[in-house]
Formats: C-alpha cells, structure tokens, sequence
C-alpha cells in the first residue's frame, strides 16, 4: 500500500533514463527543499509508487522500454495514484505527442532542455492543485457523498474512493483509468438531456441493465460547463427494501416497489422507466397505495415509506 514519504512537506518522482538531466532536476528541486526520488524507467517508477505516494511526479516522454505516455496511463489507473499530478519533459517538437501526453493523463508538459525556473515555477503550482483537489475528494468522501464529474460524452474526469467503489460494484470488469461501458455512458447521455431543464434530474440503471449488484442512481448535481456534469450516485438495493415494505405494510410486490420509488422522490415518469410499466399503471398503482396507506397525497405516501422503513 502507497503512503507518503515521512520527514518531508513535499516530494517529487523523476522518471528519466538520462543520468545528465536527473542530476540537474534533483539538483535544482532540492535546492528549492523540495525532497526528489529517482527511476531510470518507467517500470521503476511504477514500482516507487508501490511504496510511496509523491505530491507530484515528472516523467520524461521517450524512455526505452515502458515510455513516459504509458507510464502515465498506468499512473491514472491506480484508484491510489490517479489524483498525482504527472508534468511531461519532452524533446519532441510535434504538437500530437504534447496532445498524447495530456490525453494520457499529464496536466502540463516542459520542453527540453528544461528551463529550471519554469520547472520550479510549475511545480509549485501543480503541486498546490493537486493538494487542493484531494482536500476536496477527501472532503467529499468524508461525508459519504458518492461524487463524480464526466464530460457529455461519458468520460469521468474524477470521482471520489467511495463512488468508484459503488462504480466497481455496479459495473463487473470496469475499472479507473477505462472507458465507461455503453451502458453507463448511455445513461450519462441521457442525463445531460434531462438536465436541459436544470438540476435533479436523474437516471436509474438496474442490475439487469449493468449485471452488477443493486440499481445504481446518477443524480444530476450541476452542470458547470456546457458538456460537463456533477453526478451524485445512489446505491439501492430495491429488491431488499421493496420486500421489506410489502411485508411491513400488507402491499403486493409492484405495489411496494412503486411505493419505495416514490420515496426516493421519483416521478410517475421516472418509476415508470425503472420498473418497465407504462406511467397510466403507475398512477393505477398509486391510487390503490392511497387506499392502502390511508393517504392522499405522493409525499404523504412517502412518508408512511420512510417510517415503515425505519421501523
């Protein structure tokens, strides 16, 4: 398990073949008091963050053997490294292998031979980001919020530890640093079409649609660009607790199920795609949960739901 380097406030990777731009690097960041470790490859450095968690690593794009882009990708895989900032070194000229390097993962890139104040210059800064962004996950995690942010397209561009755990759970064989199955990338598209009339909006994907484990809700938190989206997921075990109102209550099982829909604040709409019935059945059913429960109203409805459930 990684674990941050003790006795020191900040530490820097570098991953570089070149012994002459390893002494100049190290020399100048610890210079800076900045504490620097050392991989001639991209298979050490790799090892390294087995057993330490930098604030920040440097990696040289062309190294022979695993290269600085795939090591890079390996970095952003890791539930336990993928919030490191990685700033690329390259020699390379060509404006697709500075494309390459950021679609991989690097947040900002240094022409060789490298211009030391500009080094130290980027360093602070990336390294002030990234501190700053997993406060921010940290934070977020700490209150049991299941976060994620992902572009139109279904991209994630992060998620806090226990939102990837839910991810993991819901989607068997997807994993950080992948793409998104269609199936969730579906259901985030359709999110955004919703969202077109503000937050709330949510999508609801059930273990048969995922062949994972409980029905996974994406809530529409903010959009905070055109094409970009903060999603709070749900984890509900429906089967579990649709059963547990029909008991308590004296329902049938369709009617505790739209009941317990209802509780998490779904519209006819909303029930009616997540339990493949047509919305005039729905309403149908809710009419006789009135009769039932005794009630007039949806929230009525859903407060008799929560109680029952707390019971």
């Amino acid at each position: 398990m990684s674990k941050t380097l003790p006795g020191h406030g900040e530490t820097v990777l570098v991953i570089d073949d070149e012994p002459g731009t390893l002494s100049v690097i190290t020399a100048s960041l610890e210079a800076a008091g900045i504490s620097v470790l050392v991989a001639t490859s991209g298979e050490d450095g790799l090892r390294l963050l087995d057993h330490i968690l930098p604030d920040l690593v440097i990696v040289d794009a062309k190294m022979p053997g695993m290269d600085g882009f795939a090591t890079t990708r390996k970095i952003k895989q890791s539930p336990t490294h993928a919030q490191v900032p990685v700033i690329f070194m390259t020699g390379l000229t060509e404006s697709e292998h500075v494309v390459e390097a950021l679609q991989a993962g690097g947040v900002d890139y240094l022409r060789k031979p490298v211009n030391l104040d500009e080094l130290l210059a980027r360093v602070r800064v990336q390294i002030a980001q990234g501190r700053a962004a997993q406060a921010s996950l940290t934070s977020l995690d700490a209150t049991g919020r299941l976060m994620l942010a992902t572009d139109a397209a279904g991209k994630m561009l992060w998620c806090t530890p226990r939102a990837e755990e839910a991810l993991v759970q819901a989607l068997p064989g997807w994993q950080r640093g992948t793409p998104f199955p269609d199936v969730l990338r579906a259901a985030i598209e359709r999110l955004l079409v919703r969202g077109s009339a503000g937050v709330g909006a949510s999508v609801s994907l059930r273990p048969a649609d995922t062949g994972g484990t409980g029905t996974l809700e994406l809530v529409l938190v903010a959009r905070y660009r055109r094409d970009e989206m903060l999603i709070r997921l749900n984890v509900v075990d429906a089967a579990r607790d649709a059963e547990i109102l029909a008991e308590r209550l004296g329902l049938t099982a369709r009617e505790a199920q739209v009941l317990l829909w209802v509780s998490y604040g779904k519209s006819s709409a909303d029930i009616s795609e997540v339990l493949g019935i047509s919305p005039r059945t729905v309403q149908k059913h809710l009419e006789h949960l009135y009769i039932k429960l005794g009630v007039e109203t949806r929230s009525a409805a859903a407060a008799v739901a929560v109680r029952a459930m707390e019971a």
